[in-house]
């Protein structure tokens, strides 16, 4: 039997023409209300699966490491380490987690491995009996990052990792075992790793940054940070039209209100949600 559960990190506030690239404020503004600063509200929201006995996190948010001026640049809300809260909420600590499953190392993903913020503190890693599960595209990414997107990593991360001599490299669908599949998408960063999870009514497809939230289902949707939105696109359709036809649910890290939904298809054959399910959800099956 498998359990899975949502669990919130730490919020943000980032700019809303950068969450939404190509599409004008006209339109963006009818799905995300933006603030005085031009921001939008958005979770950094991670799945719990539990089973036999074992637990493992499909991320952990952005969390607490920042300085307090990085946090305010990246409008990070909350100084503590919301989703240690999280766990605390449905009888866990960082300490009972089994295995980290990361999609890709942007610090929005990953920050949440480190302790926070202590001022003349070094963070250090969290989850000491944890394994991490990266993919190699993302970890060499990570490694050696574009000037575009050097801002988005966190500096010795990889380091820690390493020498947490805990640390898995994943390159194949399969590599997760029985019950998963692997997904692999170049168009928003090298190696993103999205992992489809298999339940008796239905997988459950943990996104990343191919589909942040239920605005990002319409396929022509990308956000600025984006490395290759035309070939995300074309992965986004893939994963919608596998998850429409196969009765699959996808699980959204970063929408601000809406943790999970199921894959629908309108006359115009636009993509939308249905069923959509607020946080937190819990799904036994």
């Amino acid at each position: 039997m498998r359990t899975i559960t949502s669990l919130l990190g730490n919020s943000q506030r980032l700019d809303g023409g950068a969450m939404f690239g190509n599409a004008p404020k006209a339109y963006w503004t009818r799905l995300a209300e933006p603030d005085s600063e031009n921001r939008i509200a958005l979770a950094t929201r991670c799945l719990l699966l539990q089973e036999n006995g074992k637990n493992t996190l499909f991320e952990t948010g952005i969390g607490a490491f920042f300085a307090p001026d990085m946090a305010r640049r990246f409008g990070v809300n909350e100084t503590k380490h919301v989703l240690l809260d999280s766990l605390k909420s449905h009888g866990l600590e960082h300490t009972d987690i089994d295995t980290v499953v990361l999609s890709h190392l942007h610090f929005d993903h990953a920050g949440g491995l480190l302790s926070a913020f202590e001022p003349g503190t070094p963070s250090h890693l969290l989850f000491p009996n944890a394994s991490f599960i990266v993919s190699e595209g993302a970890f060499a990414r990570a490694l050696s990052p574009h000037p575009r997107d050097r801002a988005s990593y966190i500096p010795k991360l990889t380091d820690l990792l390493k020498e947490s001599g805990r640390l898995r490299i994943v390159s194949r669908p399969d590599d997760l075992g029985e019950g998963f599949t692997l997904h692999f998408s170049e168009g928003h960063t090298p190696g993103q790793m999205l992992t489809e999870i298999q339940m008796p009514l239905g997988s459950v497809t943990f996104c990343g940054d191919l589909i942040p939230g239920m605005p990002w289902m319409h396929a022509p949707i990308t956000m600025g940070y984006d490395r290759f939105p035309e070939r995300l696109i074309d992965e986004k359709i893939t994963l919608l039209n596998h998850a429409h036809k196969s009765g699959g649910r996808l699980f959204f890290t970063h929408d601000p209100t809406v943790a999970m939904a199921r894959v629908g298809l309108d006359q115009k054959g636009r993509y939308f949600a249905d069923a959509p399910q607020p946080c937190p959800i819990v799904v036994t099956q």
